[in-house]
């Protein structure tokens, strides 16, 4: 070995232990006659003071080092002098003084410090250079705790007798959702594989063939749009298990999920044990979103039913036209000025929301009940009623100092433009603990969404989920009405993992693609395979897939997913540092049988 101990582990025991250290040079400090050089590798940094009177060969070389130059370094651990000690370092106790100094090579000026903060840095700079950024402490740090989580994960679910079992990456292109990767075939011609959006059809033949408890920490691509928390490609925990109803794989996944977060997140607090159940039904009307952040309050209050005889012309369409008028409180935002409701308004018209209605409470009620004076403060009392102004104010639960926020538009207006005020009003008025976590599972989901463009229906989740057992009955007579046994565990208002009960008989799987206008031809031509395996005695069995990527960006407090993945693509799709995706050479495309027909403009 080049070294005897790291940069993160040497402290006052090892006073007077000759040691060898190599790392980079993360910060050089010339004196003249002493040189202090701050060594750093993956753990950590230690200070090497080289003095020219007692090692004049060592003095010569350090002086010839820069930043970033790997170098190696020999000599004795000593105190650092009382004054002098850094409480920021692990190591900032003691000092090597060095008597070999040696430059194991050279180093370009990078094109940024690799000390510096991350967010000093343009990200497309840091992701061309990603071998440089992942130098960085932070990002070095997170793809430790990367490690440790998945490393958790596994001995967590072998401790219980589950199995890690690989699955190909070239499979058949089926339609589960999202948009395949197409690889084509080599030796045979004008065919293609697609690289797997998930495992789940091979998971539940594996259960078809006894497994019983399966996991893996899968590979997935999907050809979709890119945000925040998704990429092309990514990582997730894929699990199923057999003769489990829902509840069993939930209690399983909170448990390991509460041991996971005992294990990596000392400083944070799980909100609250066990993880609350919300139906989706609620969660769209409590929250607008099925994954609510439940970190602070500020729930949605409904008000279409009271005021559906409003002669405010704002309510009124709204309710004619089949909307809807709910609102959100901001706490202590009745002074907020002009100018910062104005930013709320912009802010809901991002997400198509014409306007909002602010009523700001100013005030209390009269001994009547009746708001007077400048009790309210809005730009619309005038347009509405005592007894609407009373109506609203008691269901937005509002106290005097408190401003109502109001949305009326159509349903997926209203939930998508509340949702994010929500959020938006839990940051600025300081709502959220950084140190909570709040976990909980959402249940009920509908199986099946009703597209208007296609005039059909399409799964929800994907087409081997199960319906509820008493709801097979309305698959066919009242598809809009049936509920899946499904379940999505949420954490800080992030999904961070899906699953269900899946359909163990051939003849629901067959009424269910039915349901979504598949053809029995069609269904045999791509899962023909499944159908005849569950005629050979498939268990009941479900499972659930837990996003790596997301729920590492969580722990370690990333606002991407992208700096808790050690090469990410950008939100264009593409790999700066390796410039792919590329062009390939016509002899290649002459091998696969593929001519590249130029698009047209």
């Amino acid at each position: 070995m080049l070294k005897s101990h790291t940069c993160g582990e040497l402290d006052l025991a090892h006073v007077g232990e000759r040691v060898t250290l190599a790392g980079w040079v993360n910060r050089r400090r010339d004196h003249g006659g002493l040189i202090f050089i701050d060594l750093r590798d993956r753990f950590g940094v230690t200070q090497v003071t080289i003095n020219s009177d007692q090692a004049p060969d060592a003095h010569a070389n350090a002086s010839q080092a820069r930043s970033e130059y790997v170098i190696q370094v020999q000599g004795v651990v000593a105190a650092r002098p009382e004054g002098l000690r850094n409480p920021n370092l692990s190591t900032g106790d003691i000092e090597v003084h060095a008597d070999q100094v040696t430059i194991l090579n050279a180093a370009k000026n990078p094109p940024f410090y690799i000390s510096g903060a991350a967010d000093e840095v343009d990200e497309t700079l840091r992701l061309q250079y990603r071998y440089l950024d992942i130098r960085r402490p932070r990002m070095a740090q997170n793809l430790a705790l990367r490690h440790r989580m998945v490393r958790f994960i596994r001995e967590y679910l072998s401790d219980r007798d589950f199995l890690e079992i690989e699955t190909p990456i070239l499979l058949k292109s089926t339609p589960e959702g999202a948009r395949d990767f197409i690889v084509p075939s080599r030796l045979q011609s004008g065919k293609f594989y697609a690289l797997p959006q998930s495992p789940q059809q091979l998971k539940q033949l594996l259960m078809v063939a006894g497994i019983e408890r399966y996991f893996q920490i899968a590979r997935c691509f999907r050809d979709e749009d890119l945000r925040a928390d998704r990429q092309p490609e990514f990582t997730q925990l894929d699990l199923e298990m057999s003769f489990v109803d829902a509840a069993d794989i939930r209690a399983l996944i909170e448990g390991m999920l509460i041991a996971l977060t005992g294990a990596e997140n000392s400083r944070k607090q799980i909100k609250e044990i066990p993880f609350p159940i919300i139906e989706y039904a609620e969660a769209m009307e409590k929250y607008g979103v099925d994954r609510p952040d439940l970190r602070f309050g500020q729930q949605l209050f409904n008000v279409t039913d009271a005021l559906r005889g409003s002669q405010f012309a704002v309510f009124q369409n709204a309710v004619t036209g089949g909307g809807e008028i709910k609102g959100v409180v901001y706490p202590g935002g009745a002074n907020l000025t002009r100018r910062e409701i104005d930013e709320l308004t912009d802010f809901v018209k991002h997400y198509g929301a014409k306007g909002l209605v602010w009523i700001g409470l100013a005030g209390a009620p009269d001994a009547e009940g009746n708001f007077t004076g400048d009790a309210l403060r809005s730009q619309v009392t005038k347009f509405l009623s005592a007894e609407e102004l009373r109506t609203i104010v008691a269901a937005s639960g509002a106290a005097v100092g408190d401003l109502i926020l109001i949305v009326a538009d159509k349903p997926g207006v209203v939930a998508q433009a509340l949702s994010n005020l929500r959020l938006e009003i839990g940051k600025r008025a300081n709502l959220i603990d950084p140190n909570l976590l709040a976990y909980c599972w959402v249940v009920d989901f509908p199986l099946l969404e009703y597209n208007e463009d296609d005039q059909r229906w399409y799964a929800v989740h994907h087409p081997f989920t199960s319906a509820r057992d008493e709801d097979w009955d309305k698959l066919e007579s009242d598809p809009g009405n049936v509920l899946a046994k499904a379940y999505d565990v949420v954490l800080n208002g992030w999904e961070v993992g899906g699953g269900s009960i899946r359909i163990h008989r051939s003849d629901r799987q067959d009424r269910l693609f039915a349901r979504l206008g598949m053809s029995p031809t069609e269904t045999e031509e791509q899962f023909g395979h499944l159908l005849e395996a569950f005629q050979y005695g498939a268990p009941p069995h479900g499972g659930i897939a837990l996003g790596i990527d997301r729920l590492v960006a969580l722990f370690a407090e990333a606002t991407s997913i992208r700096d808790v993945i050690a090469f990410p693509k950008t939100a264009a799709g593409t790999d700066l540092m390796l410039d792919s995706p590329c062009s390939v050479t016509e002899a290649q495309l002459a091998e696969l049988h593929i001519a590249v027909r130029e698009e047209k403009k």
